[in-house]
């Protein structure tokens, strides 16, 4: 199974408003950077959004270490919540609803098809692949008027 570095970031103007999302691959000393945006959106979103294509764009099963500043993500799939909310019909524990199900479950599937590793990087903290993913993603931002 090929280890795939996966670093990635979302960003919003507004929350929701204008957003944008960035993703490094990296294998074997190659890179490849990839983005995107959507004019109306949350942060969350984007940082799922990040993951999701990132993780699409790996054309067979590999090992997949992903670095993300999102708690939101890293804690949703290394502790079992996203797994949980689906189990429960997208409900949280307190039986208020889980947020971007559609999302969640997308990304459920691409976890079962890669073998992940997580680890959360401190935002804004100098983390030059964390960096370049946060420009990434905010230059897509800003291409919305």
């Amino acid at each position: 199974m090929k280890k795939v570095n996966v670093y990635t970031d979302g960003a919003c103007r507004g929350n929701p408003g204008k957003g944008g999302w960035g993703a490094i691959l990296e294998y074997k000393g190659v890179r490849r950077e990839m983005s995107g945006g959507e004019r109306e959106t949350t942060n969350n979103r984007m940082e799922l959004t990040a993951v999701i294509e990132a993780l699409s764009a790996l054309k067979e099963p590999c090992r997949v270490t992903l670095y993300s500043d999102s708690k939101y993500v890293i804690d949703g799939l290394s502790k079992g919540w996203a797994k949980s909310w689906k189990k429960n019909g997208w409900k949280k524990s307190d039986k208020s609803p889980a947020l971007n199900p559609e999302l969640w479950d997308r990304l459920l599937d691409l976890c079962d098809y890669h073998t992940l590793e997580y680890v959360w990087i401190k935002g804004h903290d100098g983390h030059p692949e964390n960096e370049r993913c946060d420009t990434l993603a905010t230059t897509e931002a800003d291409k919305f008027n």
